[in-house]
């Protein structure tokens, strides 16, 4: 489990650096307003768009990925223990387990 969990933040920061690293190559001449706030843009926030814009490339859309990859990491770890539990016929833990996995599926679809 360990290994999931550090296997999951590498790919998560690896995404995000080579992202971030696009991000500023590419809007480098772009002068930054920080007296504003400018939230993400509506395309980020549906997985068809995310999917379009990361088809053609779209740094920031390989930022959003690499921050879906660190939020899919800890619910990967709960799904590799229900079925851990359950190979080991532990209906305890898998219970337990499966409780944990439905606040986590509860508090991201909400």
């Amino acid at each position: 489990m360990g290994r999931l969990l550090q296997s999951g933040v590498l790919l998560a920061s690896a995404t995000v650096l080579l992202g971030g690293i696009l991000y500023l190559k590419a809007n480098a001449s772009h002068p930054v307003n920080l007296r504003t706030f400018i939230s993400e843009p509506a395309d980020l926030r549906s997985a068809t768009q995310l999917l379009r814009l990361l088809s053609h490339g779209n740094p920031a859309a390989i930022v959003q990925l690499g921050i879906l990859f660190l939020i899919a990491t800890p619910v990967a770890r709960v799904i590799f223990a229900v079925i851990a539990f359950a190979i080991e016929r532990d209906r305890l833990y898998v219970v337990v387990s499966l409780i944990v996995l439905a606040v986590l599926t509860l508090g991201l679809l909400h």
